[in-house]
């Protein structure tokens, strides 16, 4: 469908989003700005609703999910992009978190666990001794003495 050719009845028919999708379709990957400026051409809009409406077309072009946004900031058809740069990219994120979980386990020297190493000596134990003491001289009164006294 050549957008150059259709009628401007029909083309406000269509989203914006289905405006775009035409666009790449015909024209292959653009900025976000051009794409947006060609869509405002298109619909014969004002320059005001250019500098208006820029950041609301962003979010929309990121929330279709027929949009990719490549690496230098242009957009296209997801439908031209295999999964497998996707998938790799992820991958070497993957590879860089193992590599940092590997440094976090690694055995120090016998020199820094002697540093680390808790013996279990602390002055919570004394205090804990100390309460001990002091509840050694306590009775423990059953409730039916209690009663009969």
């Amino acid at each position: 469908m050549k957008l150059a050719k259709m009628k401007k009845e029909d083309l406000e028919l269509l989203s914006h989003k289905d405006i775009t999708y035409y666009i790449l379709e015909e024209e292959g990957k653009m900025n976000t700005a051009d794409l947006f400026k060609k869509v405002v051409t298109l619909l014969e809009l004002p320059d005001k609703t250019f500098e208006e409406k820029i950041g609301d077309y962003y979010t929309l072009l990121t929330t279709d999910k027929r949009f990719i946004l490549l690496e230098d900031g242009c957009w296209d058809l997801r439908s031209r992009h295999t999964s497998d740069k996707i998938v790799k990219v992820t991958e070497d994120e993957d590879e860089e978190d193992e590599e940092e979980e590997i440094k976090e386990d690694t055995i120090l020297p016998d020199e820094e666990e002697e540093d680390n190493y808790d013996s279990g000596d602390t002055d919570e134990d004394d205090d804990y001794d100390d309460a001990n003491e002091d509840l050694k001289d306590l009775v423990v009164v059953d409730e039916d003495e209690l009663e009969e006294n």
